[in-house]
């Protein structure tokens, strides 16, 4: 008999306008990203989140994407859209994710730069300090920001950590709607994230490649058949 297999979560992230937002709510979005980093095209500026985060709020969770933030940052971010998660996708350590968590009291999600196997059990360390682990391709050594380049790392890479890892863990790097039911079978995962892998170019969301990937990602199954 096959086993029930929830369905698989949704993150949209690098949201920057109400057609590319309403897309992600309407295909059953499930985590509305907001990134708030100068260098990605997809940066925002707090302010101008305000209105975006009204439109999503209750209707999916609101992450807030910062890089190495300090702590004014951090402030203003959340005075501004007061997201439901904090996505730290620097080179944070554990003890600053733990700072960050008990100072604000929001959920922290924490992204793990994966090339190799190796690179993955560093999630290890923040087993008990992050509510989330994020699982994104290590981005080219002369880049400017850690993510949204689409590149795709060796999901094989996971097999060694996810049991060891004792909780649930998001998938990001290059992911689209062509290859997110293949991720999603070939590494477990029953949460995903998209950035680039449904833009048109840098920056710029394109709603039908938003509601395809949702349709793809919800309809995968996740795991083995038992």
């Amino acid at each position: 008999m096959a086993a029930m297999a929830s369905t698989t979560k949704v993150k949209i992230c690098g949201l920057r306008t109400e057609a590319a937002l309403e897309a992600a709510l309407a295909g059953g979005a499930d985590y509305a990203g907001l990134v708030f980093f100068p260098p990605s095209p997809r940066n925002l500026a707090p302010q101008a989140a305000q209105a975006l985060a009204a439109k999503a709020r209750g209707r999916a969770k609101i992450v807030a994407l910062m890089v190495d933030p300090d702590d004014a940052l951090i402030e203003t971010v959340i005075a501004s859209v007061d997201s439901d998660i904090l996505q730290l996708h620097g080179d944070e350590t554990p003890e600053r994710v733990a700072e960050v968590r008990r100072r604000w009291g929001k959920p922290v999600m924490k992204a793990i730069k994966v090339e190799t196997a190796a690179d993955a059990e560093a999630a290890l360390g923040y087993r008990g300090v992050a509510d989330l682990i994020l699982f994104d391709a290590r981005a080219p050594a002369d880049s400017t920001r850690p993510g949204g380049h689409g590149a795709v790392f060796d999901w094989h890479a996971l097999d060694g950590i996810k049991a060891r890892l004792g909780s649930a863990f998001m998938l990001s790097g290059g992911l689209t709607p062509d290859n997110v039911a293949e991720a999603i079978r070939v590494t477990g995962a029953g949460m995903v994230d998209v950035s680039s892998g449904v833009e048109l170019r840098p920056g710029e969301k394109d709603p039908e490649l938003i509601r395809r990937f949702l349709q793809a990602a919800k309809a995968a199954k996740q795991g083995a058949e038992t």
